[in-house]
């Protein structure tokens, strides 16, 4: 696994979770890590953890403002070399239980989070390039009931994440998108356990996937071993997408 001295990420949504393992390996290797969250309890903890090499910010990801403070304090902590669009939420309901409010909730933070940290990135990645990797699900790769606002917002991020992959290509801002499955996470929470499994054994790998098994898939993306990707989408997810 490459090492990541001298570099500082910031990650969205990093105080548990798939979030919380990719601050874990980064720091792991070298690298510091800014963490963010609306869960400032959960997240001050983690960066206390991991000591010199984190530090914590309260982001909410819909806050344009709140954006360039979190990049400043990412800048502190030495030279930005790439951003995590990990912060999301899944409310899964039927399309005629999904109120207005849910759908603009999913869309504030899976959605429009990503637009602002896409572009609030720009500028501190301009001079010597870097990477961006978005989260998106495999709720952004095929149809699955009973997600809908969930799932437009992955399709979204999936489709922004080639539009600037695109554009920014001439910054050498690479730009990249994961799409995990069933990941054994505080997300899945707000279905039973055992629907989960049971949605497993439909799949080639008939289990739950791990937070670390997407957060080595996303420091591959961060790093130089994936210096000619760019536009890409892979699926961490068991097959599930097939």
């Amino acid at each position: 696994m490459a090492r990541f001295d001298q570099q500082t990420f910031l990650i969205t949504g990093g105080a548990r979770g798939m979030g919380a393992a990719q601050a874990r390996k980064l720091v792991a290797q070298g690298g510091k890590v800014l963490i963010t969250d609306i869960l400032e309890e959960q997240g001050q903890a983690l960066a206390a953890e991991l000591g010199a090499s984190a530090r914590f910010c309260r982001l909410d990801v819909s806050d344009e403002a709140q954006w360039a403070q979190a990049v400043t304090q990412a800048q502190a902590l030495g030279h930005l070399s790439g951003l995590v669009n990990n912060a999301g939420i899944f409310a899964p309901a039927s399309i005629e239980n999904t109120d207005l409010a849910q759908f603009e909730q999913h869309f504030r933070v899976n959605q429009l989070g990503t637009f602002l940290g896409i572009k609030a990135m720009i500028a501190p990645l301009r001079e010597k390039g870097g990477s961006i990797v978005n989260i998106s699900s495999t709720a952004g790769l095929r149809g699955v009931a009973h997600t809908l606002a969930y799932s437009g917002t992955k399709w979204a991020v999936r489709g922004m994440t080639k539009a600037a992959a695109r554009e920014l290509g001439d910054l050498k801002i690479r730009v990249n998108c994961v799409h995990p499955g069933l990941i054994d996470t505080d997300m899945l929470k707000v279905r039973d356990q055992a629907e989960n499994l049971i949605q497993a054994q439909a799949q080639p790998i008939k289990r739950l996937g791990s937070a670390d098994e997407v957060a080595d898939l996303v420091l591959f993306l961060l790093s130089p071993e994936s210096a000619f990707m760019t536009g890409a989408e892979l699926a961490v997810d068991g097959g599930r997408s097939l």
